[in-house]
C-alpha cells in the first residue's frame, strides 16, 4: 500500500508525521511519501520534496514563488502517473493543494483533504473544488462537517484537531524550566509566528508593545521571552531589537522553546495560528495579533466572513483572546492588555478561566487515529458503507470521543 501525503506548513508537517504514525500502526506495511518537512521524515516519510521550506503567504508572495509551485503540481502528477499511491492526503495549504488534488482525481486516485482549510471564513465559493477534487473531507472543528454537508459536500467527517494529539504526547524540558524560574521575575512570552513573513511584520511591533509595557510598570519585574521556530529568526529578532532600540529591555531569545516559555509565563502576544490552540491548553491569557499590510486588508475584507481569526475564538464563539487583524501599530493595545493582566490577579484569573472552561470543552484528542481509521475505511471500501477490520476500529473510536 502507498499513501502519498502533503503538508506545507511547519504545523501541517507535525500533523502529518503524527498521521504516518497512526496510519502506520494500522498497516505496518504502508509506504508514505510526499511533500513536507522533517517531521513526516522523522516519522518514516520519503519526501519528493520539502514543502514546508517554501511556506508562504498573501498574494504577493504566491505570485513571486509561483514557478516553483508549478514545478511541484508537475512532480506530484508524474509520480501519480509512475508511481499510482491508493490514495492522496493533503492537509491545510489551499492553492498549491487544489491543483494536487486535481491531478490526483484526473488520474482517478481518491483524495483526502485532513485539516481542511477555513473556506466558510474566507473562501465559500471554493466549496466547488471540493466537490469535485475530494473524497473526503477530514474536519478539524465541529461545526465544518455540516457546512460542507449544506453545500453538497457529503464525505464531510469530523476527527477533531490533532493539535491536540500532539499537545497530549509533548513533554517539557524540566531543567530549563527550573533554571528559569530561578531567575525570578513575571515573564511575557513574545510567540511572532513560524514563517519568516510574520516574524518581521510582528515582531517589531511586539517590541514596541514590550518598551511600552516596562515603561508603564516599572516597579514591577518583568521579563520578555521571545519564541523561535528556527535559528534565522533568532537572528532577525536580535536585528529588530537593535532597531527598534530595546536592547536595555531583560529580552531573551530562545529556539524550540515555545512550549516550555508558555508554561512559564503570565500573558502572551502571539501571532494568530495553531498555537492559539497550545495557550489554550495552558489556559494563558493572550492577546492574538496578525499584522498585514493595508492592500492585503483591502483584499481580504471582500472575501473574510469569519467573525474572527483566532482558532480560540472561532471555537469558542466568542472573543476570549482579544485579536487584532490590523495594518496600523497596536502596540498600545498589547501592552495595555498586558499591564491589565499582570496588574490585577482577579482580571487574569477571570482571562485564565473561561480559557480552562474552553480547553475542557474542545480540547479532545485522538484525532490522529480516527483519521487513520477513515482513510484506511475509504482505501478499502471505496468510500461505501464501513466494512472490514477498520469498522470496529472506527466505532471504538466514535464511542471514546462520545464518552469523552
Amino acid at each position: 500500500m502507498r499513501i502519498f501525503i502533503s503538508a506545507g506548513e511547519p504545523s501541517g508537517d507535525l500533523h502529518a508525521a503524527n498521521l504516518v504514525r497512526s496510519l502506520r500502526a494500522i498497516r505496518p506495511d504502508a509506504e508514505f511519501v510526499g511533500f513536507g518537512g522533517p517531521e513526516m521524515i522523522d516519522a518514516g516519510a520519503s519526501l519528493l520534496y520539502p514543502l514546508v521550506e517554501l511556506s508562504v503567504m498573501w498574494l504577493a508572495r504566491v505570485l513571486v514563488n509561483i514557478h516553483k509551485f508549478l514545478a511541484i503540481v508537475d512532480q506530484a502528477d508524474q509520480f501519480f502517473r509512475d508511481h499510482r499511491p491508493d490514495v492522496v492526503v493533503l492537509i491545510d495549504y489551499p492553492g498549491l493543494h487544489w491543483w494536487i488534488a486535481r491531478k490526483a482525481k484526473a488520474r482517478g486516485i481518491p483524495v483526502v483533504y485532513y485539516v481542511p482549510p477555513q473556506l466558510w471564513a474566507w473562501a465559500g465559493w471554493r466549496v466547488k473544488k471540493v466537490r469535485q477534487f475530494v473524497d473526503l473531507v477530514l474536519c478539524s472543528l465541529p461545526f465544518e462537517p455540516a457546512w460542507y454537508q449544506a453545500r453538497g459536500v457529503a464525505g464531510a467527517r469530523y476527527v477533531g484537531h490533532p493539535y491536540f494529539d500532539e499537545l497530549q504526547a509533548r513533554f517539557l524540558d524540566e531543567t530549563f524550566l527550573a533554571a528559569e524560574h530561578l531567575k525570578g521575575g513575571r515573564i511575557v512570552a513574545l510567540l511572532p509566528g513560524s514563517r519568516t513573513q510574520e516574524v518581521t511584520r510582528n515582531m517589531p511591533l511586539m517590541l514596541r508593545a514590550a518598551k511600552r509595557l516596562a515603561q508603564s510598570h516599572q516597579g514591577m519585574q518583568i521579563r520578555f521571552a521571545v519564541a523561535c521556530l528556527r535559528q534565522k529568526h533568532q537572528a532577525l529578532v536580535e536585528a529588530m531589537i537593535v532597531a527598534e532600540g530595546v536592547e536595555g529591555l531583560p529580552i531573551d531569545i530562545h529556539v524550540g522553546r515555545t512550549a516550555e516559555l508558555i508554561r512559564l509565563a503570565e500573558v502572551a502576544w502571539a501571532v494568530s495560528g495553531s498555537v492559539g490552540l497550545e495557550l489554550m491548553m495552558e489556559a494563558l491569557p493572550t492577546v492574538v495579533l496578525y499584522k498585514i499590510s493595508r492592500l492585503d486588508l483591502l483584499v481580504a475584507r471582500r472575501f473574510i466572513n469569519s467573525k474572527y481569526i483566532s482558532l480560540v475564538n472561532l471555537l469558542a464563539d466568542a472573543e476570549v483572546m482579544p485579536e487584532y487583524l490590523t495594518p496600523v501599530d497596536t502596540s498600545r493595545e498589547l501592552a495595555e492588555w498586558a499591564g491589565r493582566w499582570l496588574g490585577d490577579p482577579a482580571e487574569r484569573a477571570r482571562a485564565s478561566a473561561v480559557l480552562a472552561t474552553l480547553r475542557d470543552r474542545v480540547a479532545v484528542p485522538g484525532a490522529s487515529d480516527r483519521a487513520a481509521a477513515e482513510i484506511m475505511t475509504l482505501i478499502e471500501t471505496g468510500g461505501s458503507a464501513l466494512r472490514g477490520p477498520h469498522e470496529r476500529l472506527l466505532k471504538s473510536l466514535e464511542s471514546e470521543r462520545a464518552s469523552s
